[in-house]
C-alpha cells in the first residue's frame, strides 16, 4: 500500500511540477560534474539525478509497470554510476540526454515550450564541450572554466525557472523524435572526438581543437544540404532517402500495383476489401488482421500482442505483426491504409453511381411518359371533342379523324409500355423526317396552326421519340397561350437543308427574364408549370446529338428551336 501511494505521488509530482523535477534534476548533474566523476558524492548526486530523469523521461508513461528486463536494466546503470563513473561515462550520458532534449525540441509549436527546451539544449551542450570534455582530455583543465561552472552555467538554470513555459501535454512514447535525437547525438561525439583527434594529431590546445573541429563538421553538413536538394535540375539525396523509406518492408508499388489489378477484377466493394485483406498477409512483417466497413466485418490470419490500427471514414483496418512495428513501418501502415480505403471508396461510389443512374433513367422515363401521356389524352379529348358535336354520329370526317388518330395512339402506347419495361435515355428508332412531318401535320389538323415545310427530302431520318416529344411539348405550351388570347398565331417549320432544323414560333408574350435563367436546364416554376417537359426534353435532346434552344424571345415573337448540333445528326440514312 505505502509503494503504491509513493508511486501515486510520484506521477502526480512529474505530472504538475514537471518543470521543477527537471531543473532539479539539472542541478544535481550540475554539482556532479563540479565535484569531479571521481568524488563519492559526485556519483550520489549522479544516482539522484539518474532518478529524477526515471520521474521525467517521456518513453513510458508514469503509471507503467517495469518489466523483469527493465528493471535489470534500470539496476545495472545504478550499479555503473556507483562503481565506474569517470568523466567519459558522464560525457557519454550527457550526450544522449542533449539528444533526447533536441529530439523534444523539433516536436513542440507552443512557443515558450519550444524556447525552454532549447535552453536546455545550450546548457547541455555548454555543459559537455565546456567542462566535462576537456576534463577527460586534459589532466588540468584551465581555470577560465572553473569560472564557465561557478558563473557562466547557473545563471541558464535560474533561466529555466523564470521561462514562461506552458504545460507539456500528457507524455507518450511518440514524443521523441528519434531521427533528431540520434542525428543531434553522433553529432556531438564527432564534434568531441573530432576536436581530441586535432589535440593529439596536430598537438593543438583544446579551444582551436574545437573551432577545427566545428569547422570540419559545419562544412560536411554544408556538403550534405546541397547534395540533398542540389535545385539544379539533378534528383538529390532526399529523393533517394525517400524511395529508400518507400521500401522498409512493404514494397509500395508491388501493393499499388497489387490494388489496381484488383480493382479491375472485382467490382463489388465488399468483396475487393475482402481480396485486398486477405493479400496484406502476403507482407513478411504481417500475422493477421482485421477489418470492418459499414456493411461486413471480416478477419485473416491470427492476432498477435503488436497491432497497428488505420480508421477511415467507411473502414477501419487493423494488422497483427509477429515484431513491434518501429516508426517507419508505422506510417507504412497508415500510407498502406489510406491507398486500400481510397480504392475502397472508389468501388463504393462506383456502385452507387450505377444505382443512382439506373433510378435517374427510371425517373427521366417516368418523367417524359408523363408528358407523353398527357399529349395522348389531349388527342383523345379532340377525339371526344369531334364525337360530341356530331350529332348524328355517321359523319364520314369524324370517322376520317378517327382512323387516322386511333392508330397513330396505339403506336405511341405501345412505345411509352416499351420504355416503362426499359428505361432508357436513347434516340430511338429512326424514320424518314418527311413521313414523321406528314403524321405530325395529321396530328394537329383542324387546331389553325401553320406548317411550314423547307427542303425535307426522303432520304433524311430523324429519332422519331425525340421529335414526337419535342413537337408536342413546344406545340402545346404555344396553343397553351392561345386559351388565354385568341389572337396568338402558332407557326412550326421544319428545315432539312444542311442540318435539321425544327421551329416552333409563337405570337405571344415572352418567357419572364428570372424564368429564361433556368429554363432547358433544370425544374422551373412558371403558371402553367414547371417546365419539366422542356427539360427532359432537352437531355433527351443532348443525348439524340441535337440541341433544344430558345432562340428568340421578344414581345410577338417567341420561338423554340430542336437543332442537330453536328452534320452526322442530320444526315442518318
Amino acid at each position: 500500500m505505502t509503494l503504491r501511494r509513493f508511486n501515486l505521488v510520484s506521477q502526480q509530482l512529474a505530472a504538475r511540477h514537471w518543470r521543477l523535477v527537471f531543473v532539479v534534476m539539472l542541478v544535481l548533474l550540475h554539482l556532479s560534474a563540479t565535484r569531479g566523476a571521481s568524488d563519492g558524492w559526485a556519483r550520489g548526486f549522479m544516482l539522484a539525478h539518474f532518478g529524477l530523469f526515471m520521474l521525467w523521461q517521456p518513453f513510458m508513461r508514469g503509471e507503467h509497470r517495469l518489466s523483469l528486463q527493465q528493471s535489470v536494466a534500470v539496476l545495472a546503470i545504478s550499479a555503473a554510476i556507483l562503481l565506474f563513473l569517470n568523466w567519459w561515462l558522464l560525457g557519454l550520458w550527457v550526450s544522449v540526454l542533449a539528444g533526447i532534449v533536441g529530439g523534444k525540441v523539433f516536436l513542440f509549436h507552443a512557443r515558450w515550450l519550444r524556447r525552454f527546451y532549447t535552453v536546455v539544449l545550450a546548457y547541455l551542450i555548454v555543459l559537455l564541450l565546456g567542462w566535462i570534455v576537456p576534463n577527460a582530455f586534459l589532466s588540468i583543465a584551465p581555470r577560465e572554466l572553473d569560472w564557465l561552472m561557478d558563473y557562466g552555467l547557473p545563471p541558464l538554470l535560474a533561466v529555466m525557472l523564470v521561462v514562461p513555459a506552458e504545460s507539456e501535454p500528457a507524455e507518450t512514447p511518440q514524443m521523441v523524435d528519434f531521427f533528431y535525437a540520434a542525428l543531434l547525438f553522433l553529432v556531438l561525439v564527432v564534434l568531441a572526438l573530432g576536436a581530441f583527434a586535432f589535440m593529439r594529431a596536430a598537438d593543438l590546445e583544446y579551444g582551436i581543437a574545437l573551432s577545427f573541429s566545428l569547422f570540419v563538421i559545419a562544412g560536411v553538413l554544408l556538403a550534405l544540404s546541397l547534395a540533398w536538394n542540389p535545385r539544379t535540375g539533378f534528383t538529390g539525396l532526399s529523393m533517394y532517402f525517400s524511395r529508400y523509406l518507400l521500401s522498409i518492408g512493404l514494397p509500395f508499388e508491388q501493393w499499388l500495383r497489387f490494388l489496381a489489378e484488383l480493382s479491375q477484377m472485382e467490382s463489388r466493394p465488399e468483396r475487393f476489401l475482402q481480396e485486398a485483406c486477405a493479400g496484406l498477409a502476403r507482407l513478411p512483417w504481417v500475422s493477421g488482421g482485421v477489418w470492418r466497413s459499414a456493411e461486413e466485418t471480416g478477419e485473416f490470419g491470427g492476432q498477435t500482442a503488436h497491432f497497428v490500427d488505420y480508421t477511415g471514414s467507411e473502414l477501419h483496418l487493423r494488422v497483427y505483426s509477429r515484431n513491434r512495428l518501429s516508426p517507419s513501418l508505422n506510417w507504412h501502415f497508415q500510407l498502406l491504409g489510406q491507398l486500400l480505403a481510397e480504392f475502397y471508396l472508389t468501388k463504393v461510389r462506383e456502385q452507387k453511381l450505377q444505382q443512382q443512374t439506373y433510378l435517374q433513367a427510371v425517373h427521366e422515363t417516368g418523367a417524359r411518359m408523363t408528358h407523353d401521356m398527357k399529349n395522348l389524352l389531349q388527342s383523345l379529348n379532340i377525339l371526344c371533342s369531334a364525337a360530341e358535336l356530331d350529332e348524328s354520329g355517321n359523319s364520314a370526317e369524324l370517322n376520317e379523324l378517327v382512323r387516322r388518330q386511333l392508330p397513330v395512339i396505339s403506336q405511341r402506347l405501345q412505345q411509352a409500355l416499351a420504355k416503362l419495361q426499359k428505361p432508357q435515355l436513347e434516340g430511338g428508332q429512326f424514320v424518314p423526317a418527311k413521313t414523321w412531318w406528314e403524321g405530325f401535320k395529321r396530328g394537329y389538323q383542324n387546331r389553325n396552326v401553320t406548317f411550314v415545310e423547307s427542303e425535307v427530302a426522303d432520304a433524311v431520318l430523324i429519332p422519331k421519340e425525340l421529335f414526337d416529344s419535342a413537337g408536342d411539348n413546344l406545340l402545346q405550351n404555344a396553343l397553351r397561350k392561345r386559351k388565354l388570347d385568341q389572337a396568338v398565331a402558332v407557326e412550326v417549320t421544319l428545315r432539312c437543308a444542311d442540318s435539321i432544323e425544327l421551329a416552333v414560333c409563337d405570337s405571344g408574350a415572352p418567357v419572364a427574364p428570372q424564368i429564361v435563367q433556368g429554363l432547358l436546364r433544370g425544374p422551373v416554376p412558371s403558371e402553367s408549370g414547371f417546365g419539366i417537359g422542356l427539360f427532359q426534353t432537352a437531355k433527351h435532346a443532348a443525348v439524340s446529338g441535337f440541341t433544344l434552344a430558345l432562340a428568340c424571345n421578344e414581345p410577338g415573337k417567341v420561338c423554340f428551336t430542336l437543332r442537330a448540333s453536328a452534320p452526322a445528326a442530320a444526315s442518318r440514312a
